[in-house]
């Protein structure tokens, strides 16, 4: 039996698949959208955000709405194959 591919652990957190879902079916996700979608805090998702974006996965653009900071989140080409390469490792392993 051939060895299973190892899934990727940056994508393989919860939250951050959950961000990476999110992003494959958005343009691009505001902080507070991803906040209200994922179910997490300021906080947990900024960590993650973070990871993502130190990874290349996702790009993130801060900006001003008059004096509101807004941050945008948006998937990456990087982001895009790694994503795609988990999914079809994880379809590796349901139908082992």
């Amino acid at each position: 039996m051939n060895k299973l591919a190892p899934l990727d652990p940056i994508i393989h957190a919860p939250v951050r698949l959950a961000i990476l879902t999110v992003l494959m079916a958005v343009k691009e996700a505001d902080f507070n959208y991803l906040k209200e979608t994922t179910g997490t805090t300021d906080g947990n998702l900024s960590t993650h955000l973070t990871k993502l974006e130190q990874t290349k996965y996702i790009k993130v653009t801060k900006t001003f709405v008059g004096k509101k900071p807004r941050t945008k989140c948006s998937i990456t080409q990087k982001g895009l194959a790694a994503y795609q390469d988990y999914i079809r490792i994880l379809e590796e392993y349901i139908k082992r």
